[in-house]
């Protein structure tokens, strides 16, 4: 397929904390640039709907979601010329996430890490499996597929901890094309490297779940106290520090020039004072944040203006939801019964689906590992490797699994993502039917 000459990028923020510096640096900063190039058509959302599975104080949500328009407006994000929407002003998307949920497997779903890493938890604290996990928590993944294949995204810009759910996102997305036809374009992960990730008043990764954030726009003396609290080590001044493991130093690249940055190395390796380093790291933070602020601390006086421009983000973006959702109500089957039924779908495109037969694929992930999965006719996932070294020991894995169902699927458990007992026997009867089409 021929690379589209103008790329969808599709970009969403949960709706449940105060933006903070890392934010900005990791996210924010780097995706308002992005949105001003020609070859891109970008599309914004505050994931509202998402910050339910986490949050259960209305205020805060509300609040969060002023704050994080704001944060987007006020850092350059042009309403005219991306699509900037709050996702429960767009209807179709919970639509959108029954269709899918009814074509996914439960055991994809059993698969997704939030889910898991809530069962562990569970296990460790000797509770049920089950114990406080909401269905809202389980069906993430298909909310966020939802999310991505309603506005068919080309790219999608994740951390390397969110690769999975673009990858769910496309499994479900070949599902429904698989059965219903070509509706969605499958999305892929958008990692680049180069964007910042900001350590925290603590050393660690700023994160509100730490308490070490610095919020983005806190005011001017606020920033100067909350910078002067990062914790640094016992050297006094002329001893020549590291900057390496360095978190001033770290927070100060992200915001300085290649030469401020190297002017800043050498003052460490000549004993600069760390009550000098706070000082240059904060104004050269205010630098860039003051205008910023000053634009934000606007809006944020003006709710109603950033609630106009919403309503207006979602009325274009709900041109192409409306149009996509009528399509896929089409294709299976919630038609006009005054209209005669496509000749298309239905008992013949299963058919189809059945001949296709279960299948696998190998690739290889920007992580350099090659993997391989096991899709049913329709485009589901039944089984998922995790990574291999090279793609002779994927091929080695997948050649046992065809010659030998059973005890590879044994064999190789360590190699591959946990399947519950449902899940196994799927995989197995596929992989049966290969080893009996192979032989026939």
């Amino acid at each position: 397929m021929s690379t589209p000459s103008v790329t969808r990028f599709l970009t969403g923020i949960t709706t449940t904390g105060t933006p903070h510096l890392g934010n900005y640096v990791g996210s924010v900063r780097h995706s308002v640039r992005f949105s001003q190039r020609a070859d891109v058509q970008s599309y914004y959302f505050l994931a509202d709907y998402h910050a339910l599975i986490k949050c259960d104080e209305p205020a805060r949500i509300q609040r969060s979601t002023l704050e994080i328009a704001a944060t987007w407006l006020a850092c350059g994000l042009d309403p005219e010329r991306v699509t900037f929407y709050r996702q429960s002003d767009i209807p179709e998307i919970p639509e959108l996430t029954w269709f899918l949920s009814c074509v996914t497997g439960k055991g994809v779903l059993n698969r997704a890490h939030a889910y898991k890493a809530a069962m562990d938890r569970n296990a460790e604290a000797g509770n049920d499996p089950d114990a406080d996990v909401t269905v809202g928590l389980f069906m993430y993944p298909a909310l966020m597929a939802a999310d991505i294949l309603m506005f068919n995204a080309h790219k999608v810009p994740v951390g390397r901890d969110q690769v999975q759910h673009i990858e769910m996102a496309r499994d479900m997305g070949n599902s429904f094309n698989h059965l219903y036809g070509e509706l969605f374009t499958l999305p892929e992960a958008e990692i680049d490297d180069a964007v910042a990730l900001l350590p925290g008043l603590d050393g660690r990764k700023m994160s509100k779940s730490y308490g070490n954030t610095i919020p983005l726009f806190t005011p001017r003396a606020q920033l100067q106290k909350a910078i002067a609290g990062l914790v640094t080590d016992s050297r006094a001044p002329g001893e020549p520090k590291d900057t390496e493991g360095s978190a001033l130093f770290q927070i100060y690249q992200a915001f300085a020039t290649a030469e401020e940055t190297e002017a800043m190395r050498r003052a460490f390796a000549e004993g600069i004072a760390w009550g000098d380093a706070k000082q240059r790291l904060f104004e050269r933070i205010e630098q860039e944040i003051a205008p910023l602020r000053e634009r934000y601390d606007a809006l944020m006086a003006d709710p109603a203006q950033i609630e106009r421009i919403l309503r207006a983000g979602a009325e274009k973006a709900r041109v192409e939801s409306r149009a996509l959702m009528a399509r896929a109500r089409e294709a299976v089957g919630l038609r006009n019964l005054g209209q005669q039924p496509a000749a298309t779908g239905g008992k013949a495109a299963k058919a189809a689906a059945k001949a296709a037969g279960p299948s696998f694929k190998q690739y290889r992930e920007r992580d350099g590992q090659f993997y391989f999965k096991l899709q049913d006719g329709r485009g589901a996932l039944l089984l998922q490797s995790r990574g291999f070294a090279s793609p002779q020991e994927a091929g080695q894995a997948i050649a046992a699994l065809q010659k030998a169902p059973a005890q590879s699927l044994d064999a190789l458990a360590g190699q591959l993502e946990a399947m519950d007992a449902s899940a196994r026997q799927a995989a197995l009867e596929a992989l049966l039917t290969l080893q009996a089409q192979a032989d026939a």
